[in-house]
């Protein structure tokens, strides 16, 4: 054991606070983690966005494009509690850092811009939330911009995100001549003068002092009606105590019954403090949350968040540095020491603990040892990914690892020098490690090496991370669009025979099959009849059944019949695209004594239903995604025209403050370079987001010219 030079101080379990911030890009998130940097001494000088000077966007391409990209994870203290913070990006197309990031999260504060109110990749980052569980208080930023509005943000909190507000804060003043904010549980006011980053406590001024009263009676109603013990005591003296209101907004966070509402203006310092108040008093901490689950071969174990317990932790994240190879690391149950073996409960082998650090986005601290609760990288894996449970090899255990959606854009990249190929593949091979949601495949056909992402942005940052990183001059095609096939009308009575002697043992398989196309499990609530996300009935666009009857197919050769339908899906008869929405059954066939095999019978399978569909009726699909555009309003007309010829569907269009803000469906294969257009065609004024909505049929004309290229 090293001597206590490197040891930090122990935190309580109790006063650790794991938490992320999730908002729509620009809604200023990144700018909320960096006052709350500076008010807790972890940094002496504020960063600016604009600046290229923030501590987690210490990317060079973050700083370029003033975006998040890659969530980074910073610590700090605050009134006596640890405070494990991951900033995450607010684009679409790095939705999987945000999925990845919230995995190992025990709550999140949601940032939501006081003109804007919820953006569309507000809400899909506060659905991802709600799928893990995670406890979020709001934050209600840019108070001070014009237009700004508090109720307006709070109703389309309410209306949008189906979830009740809980507003414990009224601003004072408006826009310009927001100085502060009324605290509706204490009926005090905090004001920040110019220049101070610490606020002033007094009484409510006399002009606010109705409204904040009205304001605090609907916050006590509204918790009354959700939390029983806030219920009684106002039934019993017609209100309810701070003590109490505290009390139940905790416990509301916690279950998602409700969601705390703060306000105020990073950028001006406002509102800061009474905001990390609130993680303290509302988020939970890696006690408070239920014990994480994990599986045993087939048995569901749980772990405790306990230092004493055995060791279990999960990888998050890996990122390859000129220090070595990190890999994020949240611990769940145990405490683990530098060089420590522990177990990769996945692969069964064991991995050393090299060092452990404390994260500061791009700087680290050496610390000792790590227990339940911490969110540390450390160095020395060789093996783990993200997903890679790490355990102790006398108690092992396999958690949920993060999802990965399906990658929907693709480009063809290659090494411009024939000595870098060998480089270039090295270096796709780091930047997969590191971000599971790109996919690098050889095409069969072309030969082409294929990268694929969930956006053009995705890949064009990826593209330029290995250009920058590596020092390869690499040349890249045009985006590739992922398609689909199915199935539009499907044959039935499809017999094949497979037959083969060639000495010995043969292989003979008779099978008969109807195939017919899935009803598209359709989103009622889609304005734009795109039906479903395109891969019917199943969660995988394929049903397979038998109603072989007598024994005449044996089980086990029917679910080899199966696995060779699912051979066949990978490539479809119109463009060699895969195929989904579809169901086959097998209705009869024959076997032979000696030789007929599971084997057979997959090929059998395969051919079977590779010549069923090159007898049906089959359709192309294209990935659809909603796109909501804001622009000046003077500008409509040309957006508008502009979507139509892109195949667009407008599904909404409204107009506030001068701004328009048009909500379309659209083929993502019509959005190549669209930013560079919208900018074009709005003198730099427009900003426009996507989110993936499924896929759709392409119109015959179009799919023609798709089918011919």
């Amino acid at each position: 054991m090293r001597t206590d030079l490197h040891r930090r101080p122990t935190t309580p379990l109790t006063s650790v606070r794991n938490l992320g911030i999730l908002a729509h890009v620009d809604a200023g998130k990144t700018t909320v983690t960096e006052r709350i940097l500076f008010l807790t001494g972890a940094v002496h000088k504020q960063g600016e966005v604009h600046d290229g000077t923030t501590v987690t966007d210490f990317d060079s391409q973050e700083r370029d494009r003033g975006i998040t990209i890659f969530a980074a994870a910073v610590s700090c203290d605050w009134d006596g509690h640890r405070i494990n913070l991951i900033d995450t990006p607010g684009h679409v197309d790095f939705s999987d850092e945000v999925e990845r990031s919230l995995r190992v999260l025990d709550g999140a504060i949601a940032v939501f811009d006081a003109v804007a109110g919820v953006e569309p990749q507000s809400e899909s980052v506060w659905r991802q939330a709600d799928r893990h569980g995670v406890p979020r208080i709001a934050f209600v930023n840019k108070l001070d911009r014009a237009g700004a509005d508090l109720d307006a943000a709070v109703a389309s909190i309410r209306e949008r995100l189906h979830t009740v507000p809980l507003v414990v804060q009224m601003p004072i003043g408006q826009e310009d001549g927001f100085t502060g904010v009324v605290d509706l549980l204490r009926m005090r006011a905090l004001v920040w003068a110019t220049g101070r980053d610490a606020y002033e406590e007094g009484p409510v001024p006399d002009g606010l002092l109705d409204e904040a009263r009205r304001r605090r009676r609907r916050l006590e109603e509204a918790v009354a009606e959700l939390h029983p013990v806030a219920l009684e005591e106002f039934c019993e003296q017609s209100t309810v105590s701070a003590q109490t209101l505290s009390a139940a907004l905790r416990d509301l966070t916690g279950s998602g019954e409700g969601v705390v509402v703060l306000c105020g203006s990073a950028y001006r310092n406002r509102g800061i403090e009474p905001l990390l108040e609130a993680v303290v008093a509302y988020l939970p901490s890696p006690s408070d949350v239920p014990p994480v689950r994990g599986t045993l071969g087939d048995t569901v174990q749980e772990r405790a968040a306990d230092p004493a317990a055995p060791f279990a932790g999960l990888v998050f994240k890996v990122n390859s540095t000129a220090t070595g190879r990190l890999s994020y690391l949240r611990v769940y149950s145990g405490t683990v020491r530098k060089s420590d073996t522990v177990l990769d409960a996945g692969t069964r082998r064991t991995e050393r603990i090299g060092r452990i650090l404390r994260v500061q986005a791009d700087r680290h601290a050496e610390v000792d040892q790590a227990s339940a609760g911490d969110i540390v990288a450390v160095i020395g894996l060789k093996t783990a990914r993200a997903g890679t449970t790490l355990a102790a090899p006398g108690a092992p255990l396999v958690l949920e690892p993060p999802t990965t959606a399906d990658p929907v854009v693709s480009v063809a990249i290659e090494a411009r020098r024939s000595l870098d190929v060998d480089r270039l593949a090295s270096a796709l091979a780091r930047l997969v490690e590191e971000d599971p949601s790109l996919v690098v495949r050889t095409d069969s056909e072309t030969g082409q090496t294929v990268l694929s992402g969930m956006g053009e942005l995705h890949l064009e940052v990826a593209v330029e991370k290995v250009r920058r990183a590596h020092g390869l001059d690499i040349g890249v095609g045009r985006p590739r669009v992922s398609y689909r096939e199915t199935v539009a009308a499907g044959v039935t009575g499809l017999v094949y025979r497979h037959v083969k002697q060639e000495g010995g043992a043969g292989q003979f398989a008779h099978v008969v099959v109807d195939v017919e196309a899935l009803e598209p499990a359709a989103d009622a609530s889609d304005p734009s009849g795109v039906a479903g996300d395109g891969t019917g009935g199943g969660a995988e666009g394929f049903v397979f059944r038998s109603t072989v009857t007598g024994g005449r197919v044996p089980q086990e050769y029917v679910r080899a019949v199966e696995a060779g339908c699912r051979d066949a899906l990978a490539e479809g008869p119109l463009g060699g695209h895969p195929v989904t929405g579809v169901q086959v059954t097998l209705t009869d066939g024959a076997t032979h004594s000696k030789d007929s095999s599971e084997m057979a019978f997959r090929t059998a399978g395969r051919f079977a239903l590779r010549e069923a569909l090159r007898a049906s009726a089959m359709v192309l699909l294209e990935p659809v995604v909603e796109l909501t555009a804001t622009v000046p309003e003077d500008a409509v007309g040309g957006v508008l025209g502009d979507l139509a010829a892109r195949r667009g569907r407008v599904s909404g269009q409204t107009v506030r403050a001068g701004t328009a803000v048009i909500t379309a469906n659209v083929p993502l294969a019509e959005l190549f370079g669209y930013a560079s257009r919208l900018r074009g065609r709005t003198q730099g004024r427009g900003t426009f987001t996507t989110r993936a909505t499924g896929y759709a049929p392409v119109p015959a004309g179009v799919s023609d010219g798709i089918l011919s290229r």
